[in-house]
């Protein structure tokens, strides 16, 4: 009987081999997920599909699509990664409900997002005024388009820095009122 000699250092190679081609396949699979996510003919059922698979990166080319409906975004807003939240908040599409959901978020980098945000509904920058943390009350101070009513309350805010961004805020809403 004749003995085989295995060449263990050839078949770490071959292991090796198929476990790249396993790896760049799967890969090369979700680069075209991501690119089909973020494209502007994707059907909205697509965008749908997509939104619940399973690598983040996909969910978030959906939330960057300004094509994803209403409900795909809202359901995003409560993604598990912070970067899929963060591009449902800074998505044009994403509505009023989903922008308060966002505002509420247990991640202050979301919440800072959203307060910065140029298209952010007023509605969401006064919810935002009253956030426990001061960094988001500063920035809804500077936000442009943060509303004289709630500029007048970040007025009586605890820390001078939002005292003085609302003060500024309310001189720039009556410069352009002039």
């Amino acid at each position: 009987m004749k003995h085989f000699a295995i060449n263990t250092q050839k078949i770490s190679w071959l292991i090796l081999l198929i476990g790249i081609f396993y790896i760049t396949s799967g890969n090369a699979s979700t680069k075209e997920k991501i690119r089909k996510a973020s494209h502007p003919s994707t059907t909205i059922k697509q965008l749908s599909k997509y939104s619940s698979h399973r690598k983040w990166r996909v969910r978030k080319a959906v939330a960057m699509n300004r094509r994803a409906s209403t409900t795909t975004l809202y359901t995003l807003a409560s993604d598990t990664h912070v970067q899929v939240r963060i591009a449902v908040a800074t998505n044009l599409s994403t509505d009023e409900k989903t922008f308060l959901k966002l505002s509420k978020d247990k991640k202050k980098s979301v919440r800072s997002v959203v307060a910065r945000f140029e298209y952010v509904p007023s509605a969401t920058l006064q919810a935002l005024a009253k956030d426990k943390d001061p960094e988001i009350r500063l920035e809804v101070a500077k936000n442009p388009n943060t509303d004289k009513a709630t500029l007048e309350k970040l007025l009586k805010d605890e820390f001078p820095e939002i005292r003085n961004a609302a003060t500024v805020g309310l001189q720039d809403i009556n410069t352009r009122g002039s």
